[in-house]
């Protein structure tokens, strides 16, 4: 069996609809912002937290706004799985790399995706983002 590491990622979009997807030192897969609990948090507060330290944006945990729980193949570590909570940031927001982020890039969503997207993003997250997006106008 697969070693499991569980995980909070947020979906953030800016004023076009892009979503941000970012890319950790050393690796060559881009994903959301997100990461691993601390000794008790909430699949929340680890999202928030890990927004503000990877891309500079603060918001309080219960704005957020779940999206789904997904198991996937992990990105970056070879025969590892993801447990996910996905959320959705409201509003629309600017981003910079902080903490372990080598790179960020913002999605068009319409536009042909790249080949270098974690697996929970392309299998899971983008066919939730199909339908109408929460916390979003239009």
């Amino acid at each position: 069996m697969n070693p499991l590491i569980v995980v909070s990622a947020v979906c953030v979009f800016d004023e076009a609809g892009r979503l941000l997807t970012v890319r950790k030192r050393g690796t060559d897969k881009f994903m959301h912002p997100g990461g691993k609990p601390e000794a008790g948090e909430t699949a929340a507060q680890t999202a928030a937290r890990e927004l503000a330290e990877e891309v500079g944006i603060v918001l309080a945990a219960d704005e957020l706004e779940l999206l789904g729980i997904w198991f996937a193949d992990a990105a970056n570590e070879a025969a590892t799985q993801i447990q996910a909570t996905v959320f959705t940031a409201p509003g629309a927001w600017c981003a910079h790399p902080s903490a372990e982020i080598a790179e960020i890039r913002w999605l068009d969503l319409a536009a042909e995706l790249p080949d270098d997207l974690a697996p929970l993003l392309t299998d899971h997250v983008l066919p939730a983002l199909a339908g109408p997006r929460p916390g979003l106008a239009g």
